[in-house]
C-alpha cells in the first residue's frame, strides 16, 4: 500500500456550470472528487487528503491534507463557481501545502481537475512541470470539458512532470460519466486491480450512481447524497462487513474438505438410488396379463384393486393377514345383504297372501 499525502485541485470556473456532463461539470467533478477522497483514505489509513480550488482571485486551500474524510466532503460541497483557473499558481499552492504535511514519510501527489481553457502559456507549464519532477511530486490530471483546447498544454505538462510513470493524464469525452471513467484508470487503482482503492472506488461509484439515478433531480439537497460524509461512512462500513463475511466463509469451505466429500457421496448414493431400484423391478416383472374391468364382479374388482395398491408387499405376513380378514368381512356383509333381500321378498309375498280373500 502506497503512503501518500494528496491534494485534489478542483476546477470552480465559470465552465463548470455547462451540462454536458450530467448534471453539471461542477456537480461531475465533486462525485469524482468523493469517489478519490474515499478511495486514498481507504488504501491506506494513514492517507492524507487535502482540497484546492483553483479558480477565483487566487486559489485557495479549502482543506490541509488531513486522514478526516469527513471534512474533505464537507469542503467539496460548498464549493462556489467564480473566475477562471491558474494552473500555475495553484500548482505551487497545492505543492506549498504538500510540504507542510505531519508526515513527512507520505509521498506528494497533486490531483488536477480541468474542466474549462487553459490560459497561460505552454512554456510555464513546462517550467511548472520541471519543478515538481525535481521535488518528487507526481501529478494526475483529469482532462473534461475543453479537452482539444487543452490537448497540447497538458501533454507538455505530463511530459515535463512525469518521472518513471508516476503521473497519469485521463481524458474523458462529454456525455460520458466521469466517476465511472475514472474508477478504471490508474489514478483509483495505483496498487493494481487488487488493492484497497479499486474497491473503494468501486463501492463508492456504486453509492454515486444509486444517489444520482435512484433520487433524480427533484430531491433538492436530499439528491446530493454523495456529499454527505456519515452515508459514504456508513456505505463504507457494511460493504467491508460483507466482504470480511464472504471471505471467511470461503475460508471455512476451504478448512473443510472432508465435509464437501462427505456431502458429495451422499449425493452419489440418492442420485444411484432410484436407478438401481428401477433395475430391479425391470428384472422382476410379475405384473399379470390385463383384464377386462368390464368382465369382473365387485369382489374381483375389489381383490384386484387391492394387489395393485399393495405391489412388492405381498411377502408381510402380518399385512396379508389383514387383508384376508378385511375380505372375509366384505364377503359376510354381502352375504348378510342376500339373507335380508331374500326375507325381504317372502314377507312381502306372506303379506299378499294374507291379502287374498279367495284364499
Amino acid at each position: 500500500m502506497v503512503l501518500e499525502a494528496t491534494i485534489l485541485c478542483l476546477d470552480n470556473s465559470e465552465y463548470v456550470r455547462n451540462s454536458d456532463y450530467a448534471p453539471t461539470r461542477l456537480q461531475a467533478e465533486a462525485d469524482a472528487v468523493n469517489l478519490l477522497a474515499g478511495a486514498k483514505t481507504q488504501s491506506n489509513p494513514e492517507n492524507a487528503v487535502g482540497v484546492l480550488s483553483l479558480a477565483g482571485k487566487v486559489p485557495r486551500v479549502l482543506v490541509t491534507p488531513t486522514q478526516d474524510l469527513g471534512a474533505v466532503l464537507n469542503s467539496v460541497h460548498g464549493i462556489k463557481i467564480e473566475g477562471e483557473i491558474n494552473i500555475c499558481v495553484g500548482v505551487q499552492v497545492a505543492h506549498l501545502a504538500l510540504k507542510h504535511r505531519q508526515n513527512k514519510h507520505q509521498r506528494m501527489r497533486i490531483v488536477l481537475f480541468i474542466g474549462s481553457p487553459i490560459s497561460v502559456e505552454e512554456k510555464e507549464l513546462v517550467a511548472v512541470g520541471k519543478k515538481l519532477r525535481k521535488c518528487n511530486v507526481a501529478v494526475d490530471v483529469v482532462s473534461f470539458g475543453d479537452i482539444e483546447a487543452n490537448e497540447e498544454k497538458l501533454a507538455a505538462f505530463m511530459g515535463a512532470v512525469n518521472k518513471n510513470n508516476n503521473s497519469n493524464l485521463v481524458t474523458v469525452e462529454p456525455g460520458a460519466n466521469l466517476s465511472d471513467v475514472l474508477c478504471g484508470t490508474a489514478i483509483f487503482n495505483q496498487d493494481g486491480p487488487a488493492g484497497g482503492s479499486g474497491f473503494a472506488a468501486a463501492a463508492a461509484a456504486a453509492q454515486s450512481q444509486a444517489a444520482m439515478q435512484g433520487f433524480g433531480g427533484d430531491m433538492g439537497d436530499m439528491g446530493d447524497m454523495g456529499d454527505d460524509p456519515a452515508l459514504m461512512m456508513a456505505l463504507r462500513i457494511s460493504l467491508e462487513e460483507e466482504r470480511a463475511r464472504q471471505e471467511a466463509q470461503q475460508r471455512a469451505a476451504a478448512e473443510n474438505p472432508a465435509a464437501r466429500e462427505s456431502t458429495g457421496d451422499v449425493a452419489a448414493l440418492a442420485a444411484d438410488a432410484p436407478v438401481t431400484t428401477t433395475e430391479g423391478a425391470g428384472s422382476a416383472d410379475t405384473s399379470p396379463a390385463p383384464v377386462d374391468p368390464m368382465m369382473l364382479d365387485d369382489d374381483a374388482l375389489l381383490r384386484q384393486a387391492l394387489a395393485l395398491s399393495v405391489g412388492d408387499d405381498d411377502d408381510d405376513p402380518d399385512l396379508a393377514a389383514a387383508l384376508a380378514m378385511s375380505m372375509a368381512d366384505h364377503q359376510d356383509n354381502a352375504t348378510a345383504r342376500d339373507l335380508a333381500a331374500a326375507l325381504a321378498m317372502s314377507m312381502a309375498d306372506h303379506q299378499d297372501d294374507d291379502d287374498d280373500p279367495d284364499l
